[in-house]
């Protein structure tokens, strides 16, 4: 038998005094409501009410099971409120996994996010690989993979990365300015080790490509540690644009090379698919769809900027 319905029928057969007002505002039939409290009985193997043609009463069993049934039913209700309301409000935990250095850069908007959707706890791990969402329960994984691990898996596109050339001013001073993509091969060329990079430098121009593959000088695995490298002078470095843009900003850092953008690739918000989106999932990538551009847009800006670029000219001014 269908126990909860039972049960509930059950409540309201209490509540309304009789099987004929519970059977009406159940729209059902007293013959249903009749059958139901009796198999409910059956299955207990317990008389829950004692039945007179007048009243109603209930047994010392009934007495205690009504007590549990209304709890049950009270918590079975809240609960469909709160998987129904799921997909409308934001609420709960938000477990997101980033790449340590796209992960350091959206914390601002994080904090941003959770000012507008308060109830919302956000759960961040940042790592150097790239999780499958669905076994290690990951709600969003921001990447930059190409394909898709599941195709149970949503992407939703939030950008381009691209990677540019960069050096200390006092390392250029020292060692002259690259003008083309072959002069680096005189240079210091430190090394990213990160899967997601490849090992090559590859300039694209009107000429042709240009490989440039690092020597076995200086090798990290974190782009900031890289950019940070790269400003004590050990030698150019290549780094994604969201982080090269501070250092670039502050005058650490001068960009090399400015015409060229290298190792281009989309930026994905990666989560399951469901039927019924959970809204604190759907804000949020909806948020990082319209806030994380214009924060690489901001980046660009300085990366775009003549005054941050290494030309001979602007050596020269900058002593």
């Amino acid at each position: 038998m269908d126990t909860l319905q039972g049960m509930r029928v059950w409540v309201r057969v209490i509540e309304t005094g009789s099987f004929t007002a519970a059977a009406r505002s159940l729209d059902l039939s007293t013959a249903q409501v009749s059958r139901l409290v009796s198999e409910l009985e059956q299955h207990l193997q317990a008389r829950l009410l004692h039945r007179t043609t007048r009243r109603l009463a209930l047994t010392e069993a009934g007495e205690r099971y009504l007590q549990r049934c209304r709890q049950i039913l009270t918590q079975i209700d809240e609960a469909t409120a709160e998987a129904r309301g799921a997909h409308l409000t934001p609420s709960g935990r938000l477990r997101l996994h980033s790449l340590t250095g796209l992960g350091l850069h959206i914390t601002p908007l994080i904090a941003r996010y959770c000012e507008t959707y308060p109830q919302v706890v956000i759960e961040l791990t940042l790592s150097q690989r790239n999780p499958d969402p669905l076994e290690e329960g990951q709600d969003v994984v921001i990447t930059f993979a190409r394909e898709l691990p599941d195709s149970q898996l949503v992407a939703q596109p939030l950008g381009q990365l691209y990677s540019v050339v960069c050096a200390a001013p006092e390392y250029l001073r020292r060692h002259g300015v690259p003008q083309r993509p072959d002069d680096l091969r005189q240079h210091r060329c430190l090394r990213l080790l990160d899967p997601i990079y490849p090992d090559t430098w590859t300039f694209r121009d009107a000429e042709g490509e240009h490989a440039l593959q690092p020597g076995q000088t200086f090798q990290v695995n974190v782009a900031e540690s890289l950019a940070k490298a790269a400003q004590a002078g050990m030698g150019v470095c290549l780094l994604p644009f969201f982080v090269a843009a501070e250092p670039l900003r502050e005058g650490k850092l001068l960009r090399v090379l400015p015409g060229y953008r290298l190792q281009k690739r989309g930026i994905f918000a990666l989560y399951p698919s469901r039927l019924f989106l959970d809204a604190k999932i759907k804000t949020w990538v909806d948020f990082l769809r319209d806030e994380l551009p214009r924060a690489f847009a901001e980046d660009e800006r300085v990366l775009e900027n003549p005054a941050h670029w290494a030309v001979p000219d602007g050596l020269l001014q900058r002593e």
